[in-house]
Formats: C-alpha cells, sequence, structure tokens
C-alpha cells in the first residue's frame, strides 16, 4: 500500500492527488468558463501591458 512516501521519482499519492484534482477542476464547466472571463478582462484591462510583460520574461526561461 502506498503510504504518500517519496519513492524513486516522487511522491505518488500526491500525484493521483493531483490529477484527480485537476481533472475534477477541468470537469467544472462553469468554473473554468468564469475564470477564462476573468483572465480575458484581465488581459484586456489595466493588468495587460504587465501580464504580457510577465510572459514575455517566462517564454525567455522556457526550453523550445
Amino acid at each position: 500500500m502506498d503510504d504518500g512516501k517519496w519513492k524513486g521519482e516522487g511522491n505518488y499519492q500526491a500525484s493521483r492527488d493531483y490529477d484527480e484534482g485537476a481533472t475534477a477542476h477541468a470537469r467544472d464547466k462553469d468554473k473554468v468558463k468564469a475564470e477564462a472571463e476573468a483572465a480575458k478582462k484581465a488581459v484586456d484591462g489595466p493588468e495587460g501591458k504587465d501580464l504580457e510583460a510577465a510572459e514575455k520574461e517566462g517564454m525567455r526561461h522556457a526550453k523550445h
């Protein structure tokens, strides 16, 4: 039985918990839609320039 401790590459229980949570979140279409609308407002609003700069900075560090 998995006790949730680190084994080899990582914590199997934490990985399963994350996967289950992410899947449950993605299935909540109303919540996802509301979050997408909030993100669009942020990008189109006063935060937009800061968000774009943060995205560009993140892309500088990304492996291509």
